[in-house]
């Protein structure tokens, strides 16, 4: 009997230290619009299961937008192309509901009040903060873009979702 509940005790404490480990894992960022102005936040939390992606968002247009992980970690305006094309590390097609997706890179879309304010939160298992081929702090790190429209989630390369009207550097 002692010996089983030493081993469950040892086995909680192996399973808790490792979901410590993950959870210690963070990354953010803040959002800058093409004129260079702050017009939200991102916290990124690694967990057991995935990464929990928040965003807070403010000035932007009403409607639905897309959120993208973009696989460069550079965010020159004013159309945000050096932060390259969605993150893709496997080599999938674009969109949540394409049969051939999808992107790492792809998250659902993000609802923008009529005040122009919006909260966005989604777990993925697409990516990691943690060393690997799937981190998103590569040798060009990584960013996330706000497009101006909202993601159809099938058409490549990028869901119709429209120009990109803010980005951040993900930063740990």
């Amino acid at each position: 009997m002692i010996n089983k509940m030493v081993s469950a005790i040892a086995v909680m404490t192996l399973a808790a230290g490792c979901s410590t480990a993950i959870s210690g894992l963070r990354g953010h960022t803040e959002f800058k619009d093409k004129d260079g102005r702050v017009v939200g936040t991102a916290l990124l939390n690694e967990r057991p299961g995935g990464v929990v992606v928040r965003v807070d968002a403010k000035g932007l247009t009403p409607g639905l937008h897309a959120v993208h992980v973009h696989s460069v970690g550079k965010c020159d305006g004013p159309a945000f192309t050096s932060a390259g094309g969605h993150f893709n590390p496997t080599g999938k097609k674009h969109g949540l509901r394409s049969p051939e997706g999808a992107h790492a890179g792809d998250l659902p879309n993000m609802l923008i009040e009529k005040d122009g304010t919006g909260r966005f939160e989604t777990m993925t298992d697409t990516f990691t903060l943690r060393a690997g081929p799937l981190t998103l702090f590569d040798s060009d790190g990584s960013a996330l873009v706000i497009h101006a429209a909202g993601d159809d989630d099938i058409t490549d390369p990028a869901g119709n979702s429209g120009d990109r009207v803010a980005c951040g550097v993900i930063v740990q």
